[in-house]
């Protein structure tokens, strides 16, 4: 039964995935539009930021329109194809959940946000004008 749950679950994902990415492209919202030397603070910080997700997860899509929203180029790593980044996930956050983002302070401090509302208010709170 479990294998049959499992191949379930996989057809729905292949089959909703391209629909989902495209839903994600289609609505995406206006980007916020800050001066040169702003965006150039706002890039330069965002070099800390890595956001560990899934291509056709909703949650991820979520943090990814508000990071289009805030104009901000965070560095995407996949956590399901990749054995690398989900091993470097699960060791830092302590579980293989997305999105996640991790956050490298200048003093080389890492904290790690699992859940998405968290990850969107955390970028909010320190992105927006």
């Amino acid at each position: 039964m479990k294998p049959l749950i499992r191949f379930f679950f996989r057809t729905l994902r292949i089959l909703l995935g391209p629909v989902m990415l495209m839903k994600e492209r289609l609505s995406r919202p206006a980007a916020l539009r800050r001066s040169a030397e702003q965006q150039a603070e706002v890039d330069s910080q965002c070099n800390g930021l890595v956001l560990y997700q899934f291509k056709t997860c909703p949650f991820c899509i979520k943090v990814r329109q508000e990071m289009h929203r805030l104009s901000l180029p965070i560095a995407r790593l996949d956590a399901q194809h990749d054995a690398l980044n989900r091993t470097a996930l699960l060791q830092g956050s302590g579980a293989a959940k997305v999105p996640c983002l991790k956050i490298t302070s200048a003093d080389g401090s890492v904290q790690w946000l699992t859940e998405s509302g968290a990850i969107i208010d955390h970028l909010r709170g320190r992105f927006a004008v």
